[in-house]
């Protein structure tokens, strides 16, 4: 199984490929990981400009760093580098959100039907493994941890269909939606209901039923936009 997509997500969990260690990172990476999960959270709303002066100060480094990491970001589509105003963080509309949910939903549903066909069984032990770590940063009601996992399970299926350039795309399109996706899960029905959805996927991926993964990812997706569309 190739981790690829979603290397970063497993990293900034503290679940390494070197057995599990934690493995140090250039500061510029570690600087937009810590950016991304304020951006994540809403503490750097969208629409807001990146203060480059304050930020370094908040985390402890200079500018260098802090600008490589928000071209990084730029990179991904969360951070969109604006003409007099600098480094932005990028607004989605409804009409945005819902166009790379659509967008979101076929290439999961494909990447299903194709990880049911190609996966190893270490493959698809990989992503179980991934599943019980989340549900347990569930019980502790970690929220940001849980949601890293959460995110890097979606791009743990798209990476077993082997296919390079959906694996690609998937991971340019799901890096803007990380803020919308994350206040998804606001408010304990809401993420009861997509556990559940999370439940019945790996359930379809551990059986190889294709058509029953992408159906069960085509219903998550289709209820992420309406857990999140009135907080629009």
């Amino acid at each position: 199984m190739e981790l690829g997509a979603f290397q970063s997500d497993l990293a900034e969990t503290g679940i390494a490929e070197n057995g599990g260690r934690i493995v140090r990172r250039p500061l510029q990476e570690e600087v937009a990981a810590r950016l991304r999960d304020l951006i994540t959270q809403g503490s750097i709303p969208a629409g807001a400009r990146i203060n480059e002066v304050v930020l370094g100060a908040q985390l402890g480094v200079s500018r260098t760093p802090l600008r490589e990491a928000v071209r990084m970001l730029a990179g991904e589509g969360l951070v969109e580098l604006v003409p007099a105003r600098g480094a932005v963080v990028r607004k989605l509309s409804a009409k945005d959100m819902f166009d790379s949910l659509v967008v979101l939903k076929s290439m999961e549903e494909l990447a299903g039907r194709l990880a049911c066909a190609k996966a190893s069984a270490q493959g698809i032990e990989e992503v179980a493994g991934l599943h019980r770590a989340m549900l347990e940063h569930y019980v502790r009601r970690e929220r940001l941890a849980y949601f890293k996992l959460n995110q890097a399970i979606h791009s743990a299926i798209v990476a077993l269909s082997d296919n390079a350039t959906l694996a690609w795309t998937h991971e340019v399109i799901q890096a803007r939606m990380k803020h919308i996706r994350f206040i998804g899960n606001a408010g304990p029905e809401k993420w009861a209901g997509a556990v559940e959805e999370h439940e019945e996927m790996i359930r379809a991926l551990q059986a190889r039923d294709g058509d029953r993964l992408a159906a069960a990812l085509g219903l998550h997706l289709d209820r992420t936009f309406t857990r999140v569309e009135a907080l629009l």
